[in-house]
């Protein structure tokens, strides 16, 4: 029977809950289960048919849909390594038992039940003996079996979609057959030579010289003879490949006409020998096949006959356990608390910078260096972490492109339009912003630890095959980064209450080894291999670090809600992020968890501030967004971390009366956030200010200077400080400039005084800067999600109405 059908069946015969969960576990959207939508799958029945009711339709539609390579790659790509090895198992099985598949184009269809495995089988080559072992294969089958992975086929065999038999060849690491390698590998004149030095009569046709080496290796004897006769080094190499992977790097063969490694490359042995004589050998001898550029694998017949005939697959249902650098730590939750302050102040003071200069977006993507560097210096944060600051809040929408409007030039001839030039693209605040500021600093680091989560990249990780130098605003296209995060945090969560790896900059190779093992064994998809795994594992400890998700290498209460939000489908919907775009009613629990978190680790805004007699004001803790407005327009920020100082000068008060307040406006508004009463000092300094603010006062024109005091008009008319405005005295109270009114304001203060801007109509004119904002771009998470399905459907919805067939 077609696997279509019988999984048809088997999802008939679930309960609701059971189909609820398949559906959770498999993420099946409800989109792709309306009528008309989906896959097509050979063997199912039109919507419309008279053979089957409607409920029989909706099921086989959801079959065809879980049989779809997108459905089990994704569900495939958040495997742990003892189901992928007992997936990849079973392919070589099914290899062993109808013979290898053939490569096709992808689009023809593989019927998976046309390939069935015996399970009794499959036990014995992953555990042999081993009850232990057995029982652990068992339950990993009956795991795969609830995920549809593992599917029905008749007379109680099991069977694997095609996915699985295209893409899991080699999960199991077993060898091919000697058969398979040299078609895939070599031409006819390289099988003649081999045949050659395997003694093989000389034959004229290259399919007789390929059956005639593939059944001289096939004889288990003869090739233990050979192996027997041949140097004691050839046998120690093939022991070791047998007993840790069948795969070499070596030099033994090189590509026919040049340099070109690909698809369909064919090879010849190299000339000369590559510098190992056992390599050498088993190459003459066929035993070695080429795979790949200088990579070399044993053909399983030598494999089979070193094992006489007991292959066996290797499976690990036991994680790798963290031993090395695991101590005991101090208590992780000030650190963490530190750290998550420490983040939502950078990025607050990230997002104040943009706003008074953005930067500039270089024409070929991301932020110059310099700019890059003029951020980082002020917020006071190393240059690689001003990068990670700069691309969570680009892709927290809080941060956006901005184009700078242009005059029109004047046009060159009759009946032409004005040309009109693009200005440069600046980044800029959002419009999300200002609310994004007005919430306290919990609040803040929400959309920061929510994107994190989501978003596919390691930021702080730049690879080494990246010649230029690292830049900001990257664009994520690493699809692995979200199942290394995932993972590398549930590795953390194993660890002993108490225990920890310590800081990420302290952690020794030994300990970074067993962590990178550990979060390859619970998603190998997510890892990769090489150099660049350590890499990759270390960055993401650090960005956990800077965050306050972890702390002295372990979980903290955030870290835990991020973990929570990474167990949902939330990141397959990137670049929509739940918490900061409208609709994510699917993700609330994990987001309220966050927020939870969050909130425990920041404790309320401080709302009132300690003045001191030295014209300081202390805030013993982060402010509130309304204090650090007032003190930030009043006075300039000294110190930052568990207390923050800022301190008034008269040129601080000046600003803030040249923002629009008098001087008693700004005492009124500094007693309402005081502890206690204001200092006498302070008093007297923004009193003595208010008092000489305004007395010079600059007239919009081309431009003009008056005051009401003569005396003083005469000394500006006299002094050389301000020569290069080409001050003149008109009047007694009036003088005229050369300089635009924006220069003479400049020049005035520069030179000690304290202008005002004056409208024509006598009005002072209160000077405050333009509030730009970016469009914000962030898509809407349910019209992305659902695309016009009904409502806010839960799996369980989706089961019942399955069942139903509606």
């Amino acid at each position: 029977m077609k696997t279509l059908h019988l999984l048809t069946e088997r999802l008939a015969g679930l309960t609701r809950d059971e189909l609820a969960e398949l559906l959770d576990a498999r993420r099946v959207r409800s989109t792709v289960l309306r009528p008309g939508s989906g896959p097509q799958y050979p063997g199912s029945q039109h919507a419309g048919s008279p053979r089957a009711g409607a409920a029989s339709v909706g099921l086989e539609r959801l079959a065809a849909a879980l049989l779809e390579d997108r459905s089990v790659a994704e569900a495939v790509g958040r495997l742990d390594t003892p189901s992928l090895q007992l997936l990849g198992g079973a392919v070589w099985l099914a290899a062993r038992r109808h013979g290898v598949l053939r490569e096709q184009p992808y689009w023809t269809q593989l019927e998976p039940s046309e390939r069935p495995v015996a399970v009794p089988a499959l036990l014995d080559f992953l555990a042999g003996d081993d009850p232990g072992l057995r029982q652990a294969v068992e339950r990993t089958l009956a795991a795969l079996r609830r995920l549809l992975l593992v599917l029905p086929a008749d007379g109680g065999e099991l069977a694997l979609p095609a996915f699985v038999h295209r893409h899991l060849a080699e999960a199991v690491g077993l060898s091919r057959p000697a058969a398979q390698l040299m078609s895939e590998s070599f031409n006819a004149p390289e099988v003649h030579r081999i045949a050659a030095g395997l003694d093989l009569p000389a034959v004229r046709n290259r399919d007789a010289a390929q059956a005639a080496v593939a059944a001289l290796l096939a004889d288990r004897e003869r090739v233990r003879a050979l192996l027997d006769a041949a140097p004691p080094e050839v046998r120690g190499l093939v022991d070791r490949l047998v007993r840790e992977a069948p795969r070499l790097r070596a030099r033994c063969f090189v590509p026919l006409g040049g340099f070109h490694y690909g698809a369909g490359t064919k090879y010849q042995l190299r000339p000369g020998g590559s510098g190992s004589a056992e390599a050498d050998w088993l190459a003459e001898h066929g035993m070695l096949a080429p795979v790949g550029p200088e990579l070399v694998e044993l053909v399983h017949e030598v494999v089979d006959a070193v094992a006489d005939g007991k292959v066996t697959g290797r499976f690990d249902p036991e994680p790798p356990r963290l031993a090395a650098g695991v101590r005991p730590v101090p208590d992780s939750l000030s650190e963490a608390q530190s750290a998550a302050a420490s983040a939502s102040r950078k990025a607050e003071l990230l997002l104040a910078a943009c706003a008074a200069a953005p930067p500039a977006i270089r024409k070929v993507g991301g932020l110059a260096v310099r700019d890059t560097r003029r951020l980082a210096k002020a917020i006071g944060a190393e240059e690689e972490q001003t990068r990670l600051w700069i691309d969570l809040a680009y892709n927290a929408d809080l941060l956006g492109e901005y184009q700078e409007p242009s005059e029109a030039l004047a046009p060159r001839g009759r009946g032409r339009r004005a040309a009109v030039p693009s200005g440069p693209l600046r980044l800029l605040p959002t419009g999300r912003y200002d609310a994004w500021l007005a919430g306290p600093p919990a609040e803040r680091l929400v959309p920061l630890a929510a994107v994190w989560a989501v978003l596919p990249e390691v930021l702080t990780w730049w690879p080494e095959h990246r010649e230029e130098t690292p830049v900001a605003l990257v664009a994520p296209q690493d699809p692995d980064a979200v199942p290394l995060r995932r993972q590398l945090l549930t590795a953390l969560a194993t660890l002993p209450p108490g225990q920890g790896l310590g800081p990420a900059a302290g952690l020794g190779s030994a300990g970074l080894a067993e962590l990178v093992r550990l979060v390859g064994w619970l998603c190998p998809a997510g890892l990769g291999g090489g150099p660049a795994a350590e890499g990759r594992t270390l960055a993401t400890l650090r960005e956990a670090e800077l965050l306050g998700a972890v702390a002295h290498g372990r979980l903290t209460p955030l870290g835990t809600a991020v973990l929570e939000l990474l167990g949902t489908d939330a990141a397959e919907w990137f670049p929509a992020v739940p918490g900061i775009a409208a609709g994510g009613e699917d993700y609330r629990p994990a987001v309220d968890g966050l927020r939870t978190a969050a909130a425990g680790l920041l404790p309320p805004p401080q709302r009132t501030a300690r003045f001191q007699a030295d014209l300081t004001a202390i805030a013993s803790g982060a402010p509130s967004a309304e204090l650090a407005e007032l003190l930030g327009s009043a006075a300039d920020r000294e110190s930052e971390g568990h207390a923050v100082v800022w301190r008034f000068s008269a040129a601080s008060v000046r600003r803030a009366l040249d923002g629009g307040l008098s001087g008693e406006d700004l005492l009124a508004g500094l007693r309402e956030v005081a502890e206690g009463t204001l200092p006498q000092p302070l008093e007297y300094l923004v009193r003595d200010t208010g008092r000489t603010h305004g007395r010079v006062r600059v007239v919009r024109s081309a431009c003009c200077v008056r005051s009401d005091d003569e005396a003083l008009v005469l000394e500006l008319s006299k002094s050389r400080m301000l020569a290069k405005v080409g001050l003149r005295r008109i009047a007694p109270t009036v003088l005229i400039s050369t300089h635009s009114p924006a220069a003479t304001l400049e020049a005035l203060r520069a030179a000690g005084y304290a202008p005002v801007l004056e409208a024509e109509t006598g009005v002072t004119v209160v000077e405050r800067a333009p509030e730009r904002r970016a469009e914000q771009r962030m898509p809407d998470l349910s019209r992305l999600r659902r695309g016009g399905a009904r409502g806010a459907e839960t799996v369980y919805d989706l089961a019942e109405r399955l069942m139903r067939g509606i």
